[in-house]
C-alpha cells in the first residue's frame, strides 16, 4: 500500500536543519525546516515549508501524510510533491510528517491516529510561532489517506479542518478487512493485532466512515478504477455518506488507475485539489 508521488523535472527546496525553536522566525521570507521532533520517537518527526508573507492571520496549510499500510512508508514519499503544491497554492505553509510504525508487534492501531492528531497538536500549539492560522486541510495516500479522513472527521481539535484531501484511502476497516483480498485480512490482523469479530469497537473506532456527520469538513477523493489493493467501493461509502448529510464532495475516478498513478493524470490530480481547496478553503 505504498505510493510515491513523482513530478519529473520539477525541483524542490532544499531543506536546511533548523530547530523548532526558530521555526516561527522571519516571517517576510520562505523557510523550510526538516526533521522537526512532536514527539520522543526517531519517527515523530516532521518536514515544515512556511511561505514569504506568512500570517497568522490568513496563511493557510495542508498536512500532508504519506501512504504505506500504516507499516512502512515516509514523508520523503511526498516530498516531489512539495514544489508542486506550492506552486499551485502560493502562499500555503505545508507540513509533511511521519508517524510510528507497525513493526514486529509493537505500535498497533491507533498508534498512528494518535501520532497525526499529536503531530497536528504540536505544529497548532506553535501557529503563532510559525505565523499560520486555523485554516486546515489534511491530505494523504492510502494509509495517509485513511488518517487524514480518521483525524478530519473523528476530532474537532486541535483545529477543525476546512476540508480533506484523500488519494484511495481505506475508509471502513471492517468491510476492507472482509475484502475479495486475503492480503487484506493479513495487512489488517498484523497492524491491529485483532479482527473485526474479536474486536468490533477498535475496528469501529478505526474507520472514518463512522465519523462523518453534517458538520464534517468538505472532501475531495480520489480513486482508480483499476486498484488492486483499496477498492474505489472505500472511497464510494465517504462519498454517499457525505452526500446523505449535504457536506460537498468531490469523487474523481480514473478508470484505468491503480494504487497511484504518475503522468498526466496526476497533474489533473493536483490541478483538482487545487481549484478544490480555493473553493472551499477560505
Amino acid at each position: 500500500m505504498r505510493i510515491i508521488f513523482l513530478f519529473t523535472g520539477l525541483l524542490f527546496f532544499a531543506a536546511c536543519k533548523k530547530t523548532d525553536n526558530t521555526a516561527g522566525s522571519n516571517a517576510s521570507q520562505a523557510s523550510t525546516f526538516t526533521d522537526i521532533s512532536y514527539g520522543a520517537d526517531v519517527r515523530q518527526k516532521m518536514d515544515i515549508y512556511l511561505p514569504a508573507g506568512r500570517s497568522a492571520d490568513t496563511t493557510k496549510l495542508i498536512f500532508l501524510i504519506h501512504g504505506g499500510g500504516w507499516n512502512e512508508g515516509d514523508k520523503a514519499d511526498f516530498t516531489p510533491s512539495v514544489a508542486y503544491l506550492q506552486t499551485l497554492l502560493p502562499g500555503y505553509a505545508i507540513v509533511n510528517t511521519n508517524y510510528r510504525l507497525v513493526a514486529n508487534g509493537q505500535n498497533l492501531f491507533p498508534t498512528q491516529e494518535n501520532d497525526i492528531k499529536a503531530a497536528a497538536t504540536f505544529v497548532y500549539s506553535k501557529r503563532n510561532e510559525y505565523q499560520v492560522s486555523d485554516k486546515w486541510v489534511f491530505m494523504g495516500a492510502s494509509a495517509g489517506g485513511h488518517l487524514a479522513m480518521l483525524q478530519s472527521f473523528k476530532y474537532n481539535s486541535p483545529v477543525k479542518p476546512k476540508a480533506v484531501v484523500s488519494f484511495f484511502g481505506p475508509s471502513d476497516l471492517t468491510v476492507f478487512y472482509n475484502t475479495s483480498n486475503p492480503l487484506i485480512a493479513v495487512l489488517l490482523l498484523n497492524v491491529t493485532g485483532t479482527t473485526p469479530s474479536i474486536n468490533p469497537g477498535l475496528y469501529q473506532q478505526s474507520s472514518p466512515n463512522n465519523f462523518i456527520t453534517a458538520q464534517s469538513p468538505p472532501t475531495l477523493l480520489l480513486h482508480g478504477g483499476a486498484d488492486p489493493l483499496v477498492p474505489a467501493s472505500q472511497s464510494e461509502l465517504v462519498r454517499d455518506k457525505l452526500q446523505s448529510f449535504g457536506v460537498p464532495v468531490q469523487y474523481v475516478f480514473y478508470p484505468g488507475e491503480a494504487h497511484g498513478w504518475d503522468g498526466p493524470n496526476l497533474l489533473d490530480s493536483f490541478n483538482k485539489i487545487a481549484a478544490f481547496l480555493q473553493l472551499y478553503v477560505k
